[in-house]
This record gives structure tokens, C-alpha cells and sequence, in this order.
């Protein structure tokens, strides 16, 4: 790809950036705080530069920078990158509150900068051919999705489950809707760690007539990831979770009535292409100059608007 990528964060994520940046041949440096970390990828080659700190690695003049740490620290490292005058990359969510989020806003309109939000489903092929049906009439006017995102995470210090999971869910709600909700609701619990939600029901309705509700919770014992879209003529079911993951097409047989016994069902097929390999390339288009059409601040800071208000309600 041509390009020389510097990720901030070696954690989890951060390495599946770092190895997905190996494989498009756009890996340039490396920062983190622990040497260990940074010795586990000497093996990726000599070029590769690997750095204490954010302000060391400004004098290799890398092309990007993708920032993959705590959340926490997201507000003050992109700042710092911002005034540097590099593109980059800010996992979700971009920062845990709207006014730091306007306040980068501020600073990439004053510095002329690019930003791109790691909202990484709306990369997936899979959501990409759901909005083809969508836009296809397919399925009729939306009118109900729903997605439920359950694991047995760990439960963060800094965040909540809904700050930690529900950004995914936000950011395609926002996608296929093309709209902001005017009424937000949300309940929880709190049975881990005081004060820190672990388990959060959020229901959103739109201008447009459509509602809908974000389950999210780290305490299950199970997996799920699914994304239900109910139309006027049809439905859509996709499963992230199971192995194959099948996304699913629901239409009632023509002049029959919408009940269980005159439903047809098929599997759509979609591209296997990597979620991450796509952002990662969209983001090396960003960086050579490509318009940014989607995931950009007004994205993010819409995402933001939206987990603020739930948490505002929260019970």
C-alpha cells in the first residue's frame, strides 16, 4: 500500500491492527509503554519503528496514526496527533464525553485535519449487503431492528457495557437509518462493580416512525451477536456470532398474509472480505486523499450524543 502506519496501543486490539497493517504491507511504527510488548513484533522487520512514547514517534514523520488505547486516553492522544498534522484512526468510541468530542471537532476544523471513527461494522460485508436490500426495497419502510450484543466480557474500569459495546449498535442503527432518534430510553443493572453498568436495554425511537432496542450485557454466559431488521414486507436476520454467520431473508409468498406459515426464507450470500482489512484500506484511502463518506467526527460525535443521552436516563 505504500504507506507507513503508526498504531498507538499494543494491547488486544492495538495487535489486531498492528498484524492487519503487516499483512497491507503499511505497518511503520509501533508505541507503547511496555518494551515487551514491542519485542513480540520485531520478527515484522527491520524498518519498523518502535517508540516509548507519542512525542518520540513524531520524528519519523509516519504517514497515519491509528490510536488503539484505553478510551480514557483517546481525548488527549488524538489531540496530540491532530496538532502534529497526521491523519489517524480513533477506536470507538472517539472519546467518553460529547464535549471533548466537539472540542476535537474544533481542533481538526482549525488544523485542517482528517479523523475516521474505528466503527468497524459498518466495514463488515455482511452490513453492507443489508443496507443493498434495504436500498433494494426489498424488505419495505423499516420499521423495528433490533440488536443484541451479549458475552462474558471484562468488565472495564472507565466504562460502562453500554459505552463499551453499544457503539457498534449505535453506529449501524445510524447507518441504515439515515436519522437521529428524537426519544432515547434506557434501563440497567449494576451487579458487578457499583456504579458501573453491566447490563443495559436502551429503546430508540426515530422521526421517521422507526424504533428499536440495543440489548448489551458482559455477564452472559453465551455469545450472541444479532441484528434483527423488521419491514412492511419483509425481514433480515443476521448472526455475527455463530461460525458461518448467516444473514437470512425473510418475505412473505405475493397476496398472501404476513403470518409464520407463508414466510419464505433465504440465506444471502455476501463477500468474506475481513472488516478490519476493509477499514484499515478505507483508512489508507483517507490518508492519500480521499474524501471521507462515512465514520468521520459527525459520526462519531452523533454516537456520542446518542450513549450520553441513554446514560443520562439510565436506571
Amino acid at each position: 500500500m505504500g504507506k507507513r502506519i503508526c498504531v498507538v496501543g499494543a494491547g488486544k486490539w492495538g495487535t489486531n491492527h498492528i498484524k492487519s497493517l503487516h499483512k497491507l504491507n503499511a505497518l511503520g511504527g509501533i508505541v507503547d509503554l511496555d518494551k515487551n510488548k514491542l519485542d513480540q513484533f520485531k520478527a515484522f522487520g527491520n524498518n519498523l519503528v518502535f517508540c516509548k512514547s507519542l512525542d518520540e514517534s513524531f520524528a519519523n514523520n509516519f504517514d497515519g496514526y491509528i490510536v488503539a488505547t484505553p478510551t480514557s486516553t483517546h481525548f488527549t492522544i488524538a489531540k496530540q496527533i491532530i496538532m502534529n498534522g497526521k491523519p489517524l484512526l480513533v477506536e470507538k468510541p472517539l472519546t467518553l464525553s460529547l464535549k471533548e468530542g466537539k472540542e476535537i471537532e474544533k481542533l481538526l476544523l482549525s488544523e485542517n485535519g482528517k479523523l475516521i471513527v474505528g466503527h468497524l461494522l459498518l466495514f463488515h460485508p455482511a452490513i453492507q449487503k443489508i443496507d443493498e436490500i434495504i436500498k433494494d426495497d426489498q424488505i419495505g419502510n423499516i420499521q423495528y431492528i433490533y440488536s443484541n450484543r451479549l458475552n462474558q466480557g471484562v468488565v472495564r474500569k472507565d466504562e460502562n457495557v453500554f459505552w463499551s459495546f453499544a457503539p457498534h449498535d449505535i453506529a449501524i442503527f445510524q447507518f441504515l437509518t439515515n436519522s437521529f432518534p428524537d426519544r432515547i430510553n434506557s434501563i440497567g443493572g449494576a451487579f458487578i462493580r457499583e456504579e458501573i453498568h453491566d447490563t443495559t436495554m436502551t429503546y430508540l425511537k426515530y422521526p421517521n416512525g422507526i424504533q428499536g432496542h440495543i440489548y448489551v450485557s458482559w455477564l452472559h454466559p453465551f455469545k450472541e451477536h444479532r441484528l434483527v431488521i423488521i419491514g412492511t414486507k419483509g425481514s433480515i436476520h443476521f448472526e455475527d456470532s455463530l461460525a458461518n454467520k448467516p444473514l437470512l431473508l425473510y418475505k412473505k409468498n405475493m397476496n398472501t398474509s404476513f403470518d409464520k406459515d407463508n414466510i419464505i426464507c433465504d440465506r444471502v450470500e455476501y463477500s468474506e472480505s475481513e472488516p478490519l482489512m476493509n477499514q484499515l484500506s478505507y483508512f489508507i484511502d483517507i490518508i492519500n486523499g480521499k474524501k471521507i463518506n462515512r465514520v468521520g467526527i459527525k459520526d462519531a460525535l452523533e454516537v456520542l450524543e446518542i450513549l450520553e443521552k441513554a446514560s443520562q436516563n439510565l436506571l
